[in-house]
């Protein structure tokens, strides 16, 4: 009878365990699903949020798409009604194009150079009457020619883009403490092997050894300009060349009378060193 009893007790026990844990259970199952239905809530009102957002997004930059097509069908009526006014549409068309062509042209020249390049407008057609606009474009595009031609052919920005460890004019002697000479250009700083690049289109007059310079390339330019670089490593080119604006031309060095790994550059006209200064800069 005794030992009946203690089993009975002992299956309450079991019984009382388990309930336990299932009551555990079941909280643990409730603040799953309390959590679930927040973050489902949250995530309904995010995506309702974002359509909201994204159908509105839609809306204006059609709104702005439109109003930009009405814009450029309105100055591309305007333009085309000007010039059909005058019996010359194509004439003005090519104009237009050559234009856009040569601004992009002089941005790139001036990218080469490391130059911010210069920011035109879209070319539009004023007020004014059609014979005056076609004139106005045909003289414009003349005036580029010009200045495409002058910015190829003008020493203009940076041979390398780098700082300076020394300018024109005088300064003391690296090789002779205490005394001074003249310094005919700018160095750059850099290391052996870092490119170099001509800063204006032009013709190879001497490309070798030349005494302090060491290994150096002189390049000749329309109004009797010449730019020089000095120290190199390494020559590109050759004598009798022909060179455009941003070309490789050689590489850095420290050959000839020199302390170290820089670039040596100089501007000359009519045969006489200037400021390179006054050229690393568009001034218009």
């Amino acid at each position: 009878m005794g030992i009946s009893t203690q089993k009975n007790e002992a299956r309450s026990r079991v019984v009382q365990v388990k309930a336990r844990h299932v009551n555990h259970l079941k909280y643990a199952v409730a603040a799953v699903l309390i959590i679930v239905m927040v973050l489902m809530t949250a995530i309904i009102r995010l995506n309702t949020t974002a359509i909201q957002q994204s159908q509105e997004n839609s809306r204006l930059h059609s709104q702005i798409a439109a109003l930009q097509g009405q814009l450029d069908k309105e100055n591309e009526d305007a333009m085309l009604a000007n010039a059909e006014k005058e019996g010359s549409r194509s004439k003005a068309v090519s104009y237009i194009t050559d234009i856009q062509t040569k601004l992009r042209r002089i941005n790139e020249y001036m990218s080469k150079r490391g130059l911010r390049g210069l920011s035109f407008r879209n070319l539009q057609m004023e007020s004014a009457k059609p014979k005056s606009d076609t004139k106005l474009y045909g003289d414009f595009n003349s005036y580029l020619d010009k200045l495409v031609n002058n910015i190829a052919y003008m020493p203009m920005g940076y041979p390398r883009l780098s700082s300076f460890t020394s300018f024109f004019g005088y300064r003391s002697n690296p090789f002779d403490f205490g005394g001074g000479e003249f310094h005919p250009g700018i160095d750059f700083r850099g290391h052996k092997g870092d490119p170099v690049k001509c800063t204006a289109s032009g013709r190879v007059v001497f490309a070798g050894r030349a005494g302090g310079y060491g290994n150096c390339i002189r390049i000749k330019h329309p109004n009797e300009l010449e730019t020089w670089y000095g120290h190199l490593s390494k020559i590109n080119v050759k004598e009798g060349q022909r060179v455009t604006v941003g070309d490789v031309i050689g590489k850095v060095g420290s050959t000839g009378r020199s302390t170290g790994p820089h670039l040596h550059y100089e501007i000359r006209k009519n045969g006489h060193p200037v400021n390179p200064k006054q050229y690393l800069s568009l001034n218009m």
